[in-house]
C-alpha cells in the first residue's frame, strides 16, 4: 500500500494501575519532556486493578501542556455516547485542544455485563459502535441548529440540546481488526489504531485494503484515514538502533504514521522519543523525498500543496471555491489550512458577529507561516481579511468565497522587563487570558471592556479600556511591533526601525499588514474598585448630560462605560453603568462613586474589589456569527443637549436597541494628535449606537442628524470611504497614505476601511522629515 502522506506522530501507550497511581501520571509527563506527541491509556472500567481511565486522563491534562491525551481505547458499551461526546468537549476545550477520542466496540462480554452493560453479538456492537459515532459528533456540533434526534437500535437520542463543540476538531480512532469493524472505518472513522502483536504486519496491509476500499465506496478519500499503531516491546527486534529500520516499512508501505510505544518503562519511553523517534522521521522524509508517490497528481505527496493535514475527500472538494489555487497552498501551510467541507470549518468561518463563508482560512502558528500565508494570498484572485482570533463586531475579519489568515494561534504572553514593564503579546492572544498572565507580576495593560477581545485588532485601532482615564489607549502604550508586510517580509516597527510605519500601525494597522506581535509598557495595577449601577433612565435626555458631566468632572482614576437599553416595561429606559476605580484605595473610590447614585433612580448597585484581571475575564467562546449588528460609532467632547436629545428621541421612536458610551478623555488626551494614527485627542466620550433592524432607514437618517466630525472605526459596520475623513483628519490621512504607497502599493490589504496608497512618493516620519522606508 502506498504512503499516505501524513505527518509522523508518536506516542506511549501506558498502563493506569492504581497500586502506584501517581506512576502513570508520572509516566505521562516523562512522555511529554521526552517530546512525544500523544500519550495513551487503556480503558478497561470492569478492571478494579485499574484506575478510572476518563478521571486520569483529566488528571494528566492538567499536569501537562502540549501533549495530546486518548484512552486506547475507550469502551463504549460502559460510556453512554452523548455523556461521553460531552466529557471529551469539555477536557478538550479545558486543555486547549489536546484530547483525541479512541473507541472500541467492546469486548470481554461477561465484564461488561457483570458492571452494567449489555451483552452484545460482534454485529451488533459494530453496528453499536456507528450509531455512537453519529451521536457524538451530532452533540458536538453546536453550530447546527436545532436539538440533537437520532433513532438508533442501540443508541438514540430524542431531543438532546447540542453542544460543546470541542476546542480542536477531535479525531474518533477505532481499535479494529475484523472486516466489519474495518469498513466501517473507511465509512465513518478518522483513524485505525490497531497493536503490533495482536495484528502481524501482513494484517495491516489487508486491514489497509478493507478500509480503502470502503472509504471509496462512502465517496472518502482514504488518505483521510490517518492509521496508527501501537508498538509491543516484545514485537520490535535486536538493539533499540534498529527499531527505526524495521518499523520503515511500516510507515512507507502501510502508511502508518503513528507509532505509540505500549511501555511502561521509562526507559524505553525516553528512548522511543529520543532516538526512534528522530531516526525513524529523518529515514521517511528521505524516503518520501526521493521517491516519487503514487499519489502524485491526484492530492500529491507529502511535501507538496496538499500534503498530510490537506487531504480532503471529494465532497470537500467539490465545496471548493473559485479564485484560490488550492493546489499551489505551500506545504507548511496544508496542516493549518481550513477548507469549505472540513468539519473543522463551521469553527473558523464566522466572526463573533458576521456569519461568514470563506474560501480558505489559514490558521497560521508562526509569523513565517504569516509570511508564506500573505505572499500565497497575494497570488489568488480572492478578497483577503485577518483575524487576530478574538471577538469583535466590525465584521471585518471575515469574508464571502476568499481567504482568512487567522493569527490566534500566535498567542503568547510574555514579561520581556519587569523593570520597565515592558511585556511582549501575540497578535493571537485574547486579552482576558493577557489580564491573568500580567496579574502575578501585578501589572495590566488597559484593554477593551471584554476578556474575549483579541489582541491585534485592538491594538492597532485603539483600545479603549476600563483604565482608559487613568493609562490611555492600548495603542498608546504600544512600543514596538513584529509586522508581516505585504511583500512577505517580516519587520520590527518601532521608534528607531520603520518609525513611519510603527506610526501608522497604531491607528491603522490593519491596512499596514499583519502584526504579529507587540510590545506594550503595562501599568502598576493590582487590586481595582469596580462597581456597577442600573438607573431607571426613562428621563434619558436628562440623564445623559448629567451623567456626562460628572464623569468629565472625576478624578482621572476613574473610567466609566456607559450601557442604555430598552426596559421590558413600554417607554421605560434603563441605564448601566461599569465604574473601575484604578487603584485600591477604596475609601478615595467610594467618594468618587458615590455621585453615581444621585443621577436617577437607582435600580442596582454593587461595588467590590477585585483584581483587573476579574473584569476582563476570558471567556473563550465560538465565533459562529450571530445576527447582524447594524451600528455607528461616534468621538464627541461633551454629551451636550444636542447629543442626548438625539439619543433620547431614537429610544423613544423604537430606532434603537443599544447606546454606549465610554470614557476616553483624560490620559488618553494627553497623546498629542500627530504621535500616532489615532489623532482624536478632544474628545472625552465614544459613542456606539445599534440600530433596530425593523427601522434601520429611519434610524439612520436620524444617527446622520447628528452630524459627527470623528469616529472609532471598530464600532462601524461597513466600510465607507466617506467614514475615512472621519476617522483619519486630512493631515493624518495624507500621511497614511504616502506610508501605505511604501509599505503596501500594491494595496494589499484593502480590505478593511480603504486607505488608498499613494505611490512614488516619500513618507513623511515623525519628526516631519522625508523617509523613503526599504
Amino acid at each position: 500500500m502506498p504512503d499516505y502522506g501524513h505527518d509522523l506522530r508518536f506516542g506511549s501507550f501506558i498502563t493506569p494501575q492504581n497500586q502506584q497511581p501517581e506512576l502513570a501520571v508520572e509516566l505521562a509527563v516523562l512522555s511529554e519532556q521526552a517530546g512525544l506527541d500523544l500519550v495513551t491509556f487503556q480503558d478497561h472500567p470492569y478492571q478494579p486493578g485499574y484506575l478510572d481511565t476518563w478521571t486520569l486522563l483529566s488528571w494528566v491534562a492538567a499536569r501537562t501542556e502540549r501533549v495530546h491525551l486518548s484512552g486506547n481505547v475507550i469502551n463504549l458499551p460502559l460510556r453512554l455516547p452523548a455523556v461521553l461526546a460531552r466529557s471529551v468537549a469539555s477536557l478538550d476545550l479545558l486543555s486547549g485542544g489536546r484530547i483525541e477520542l479512541g473507541l472500541g466496540a467492546g469486548a470481554f462480554w461477561d465484564a461488561v455485563e457483570a458492571m452494567g452493560g449489555r451483552r452484545l453479538t460482534p454485529g451488533q456492537a459494530v453496528e453499536a459502535l456507528s450509531e455512537a459515532m453519529d451521536v457524538i459528533r451530532g452533540v458536538w456540533d453546536a453550530g447546527e441548529r436545532g436539538v440533537l434526534k437520532l433513532d438508533g437500535t442501540y443508541y438514540s437520542v430524542h431531543g438532546a440540546k447540542r453542544g460543546p463543540s470541542p476546542a480542536h476538531d477531535v479525531p474518533i480512532w477505532l481499535g479494529a481488526y475484523k472486516p466489519r469493524m474495518l469498513r466501517l472505518i473507511g465509512t465513518k472513522a478518522d483513524g485505525w489504531l490497531p497493536s503490533l502483536g495482536y495484528a502481524q504486519p501482513a494484517d495491516i496491509g489487508a486491514g489497509n485494503k478493507i478500509i480503502d476500499e470502503a472509504a471509496v465506496e462512502a465517496g472518502r478519500d482514504p488518505r483521510e484515514i490517518r492509521r496508527l499503531l501501537n508498538v509491543m516491546g516484545s514485537a520490535l527486534r535486536g538493539p533499540v538502533a534498529g527499531w527505526a529500520e524495521q518499523l520503515l516499512p511500516l510507515a512507507l508501505e502501510d502508511g502508518v504514521s503513528t507509532f505509540i510505544i505500549a511501555s511502561d518503562d521509562p526507559r524505553a519511553i525516553h528512548t522511543f522519543a529520543q532516538e526512534v523517534a528522530p531516526a525513524l522521521r529523518a529515514s521517511v522524509a528521505a524516503a518520501r523525498d526521493a521517491t516519487t508517490s503514487a499519489l502524485t497528481g491526484t492530492a500529491t505527496r507529502a511535501g507538496s500543496g496538499a500534503a498530510a493535514g490537506a487531504v480532503r475527500s471529494p465532497r470537500a472538494l467539490a465545496a471548493r471555491r473559485p479564485g484560490i489555487d488550492y493546489d499551489a497552498l505551500p506545504a507548511s501551510l496544508a496542516g493549518v489550512a481550513v477548507e469549505p467541507g472540513d468539519r473543522a470549518y463551521d469553527s473558523v468561518r464566522s466572526s463573533y458577529v458576521w456569519a461568514g463563508s470563506p474560501g480558505l482560512v489559514l490558521r497560521a502558528t508562526t509569523p513565517e507561516q504569516v509570511a508564506e500565508a500573505v505572499t500565497f494570498a497575494c497570488a489568488q484572485d480572492v478578497p483577503l481579511a485577518v483575524r487576530s482570533g478574538g471577538h469583535g463586531i466590525s465584521g471585518r475579519s471575515t469574508n464571502d468565497g476568499g481567504i482568512v489568515i487567522d493569527v490566534g494561534a500566535i498567542d503568547g504572553v510574555e514579561v520581556i522587563d519587569r523593570a520597565r514593564r515592558l511585556v511582549r503579546v501575540g497578535a493571537g492572544a485574547r486579552w482576558g487570558d493577557v489580564a491573568q498572565a500580567l496579574a502575578p507580576h501585578g501589572l495590566a495593560i488597559s484593554s477593551g471592556d471584554y476578556g474575549d477581545v483579541g489582541v491585534g485588532g485592538l491594538a492597532t485601532a485603539g483600545g479603549q479600556g476600563f483604565l482608559a482615564r487613568s493609562y490611555g489607549l492600548t495603542l498608546d502604550h504600544v512600543r514596538a511591533a513584529e509586522v508581516v508586510l505585504a511583500d512577505g517580509r517580516i519587520v520590527r516597527a518601532d521608534a528607531d526601525e520603520h518609525p513611519d510605519l510603527f506610526w501608522a500601525l497604531r491607528g491603522a494597522g490593519g491596512n499596514m499588514g499583519v502584526v504579529t506581535s507587540f510590545e506594550i509598557e503595562a501599568a502598576e495595577v493590582g487590586d481595582v474598585v469596580f462597581a456597577v449601577f442600573v438607573h431607571d433612565a426613562t428621563d434619558t435626555a436628562a440623564f445623559l448630560e448629567k451623567w456626562g458631566r460628572l464623569v468629565e468632572a472625576s478624578p482621572r482614576k476613574l473610567t466609566a462605560f456607559l450601557t442604555v437599553f430598552p426596559g421590558q416595561a413600554d417607554a421605560t429606559v434603563l441605564a448601566q453603568t461599569i465604574v473601575t476605580w484604578a487603584g485600591d484605595d477604596t475609601d478615595a473610590a467610594v467618594t468618587a462613586l458615590e455621585p453615581f447614585l444621585e443621577l436617577g433612580p437607582v435600580l442596582q448597585q454593587q461595588a467590590q474589589l477585585a483584581p483587573y484581571a476579574a473584569l476582563v475575564a476570558p471567556h473563550h467562546n465560538r465565533h459562529r456569527g450571530q445576527p447582524r449588528l447594524y451600528g455607528h460609532s461616534a468621538l464627541v467632547e461633551h454629551l451636550d443637549s444636542a447629543v442626548t436629545t438625539l439619543v433620547a428621541g431614537m429610544f423613544a421612536g423604537g430606532e434603537v436597541t443599544m447606546f454606549q458610551v465610554r470614557s476616553v478623555g483624560g490620559a488618553v488626551n494627553d497623546t498629542a494628535p500627530d504621535a500616532t494614527a489615532y489623532a482624536h485627542r478632544t474628545q472625552n466620550f465614544s459613542l456606539n449606537v445599534v440600530l433596530s433592524t425593523s427601522r434601520r432607514a429611519a434610524a439612520e437618517r436620524t444617527w446622520q442628524r447628528l452630524d459627527v466630525a470623528a469616529i472609532y472605526l471598530s464600532f462601524e459596520s461597513y466600510p465607507d470611504d466617506a467614514l475615512l475623513a472621519k476617522a483619519f483628519p486630512p493631515r493624518t490621512l495624507d500621511r497614511l497614505r504616502r506610508i501605505k504607497g511604501v509599505y503596501d502599493p500594491g494595496n494589499v490589504f484593502r480590505h478593511n476601511f480603504p486607505i488608498s496608497p499613494v505611490v512614488g512618493q516619500q513618507a513623511i516620519s515623525d519628526d516631519g522629515s522625508h523617509d523613503q522606508a526599504s
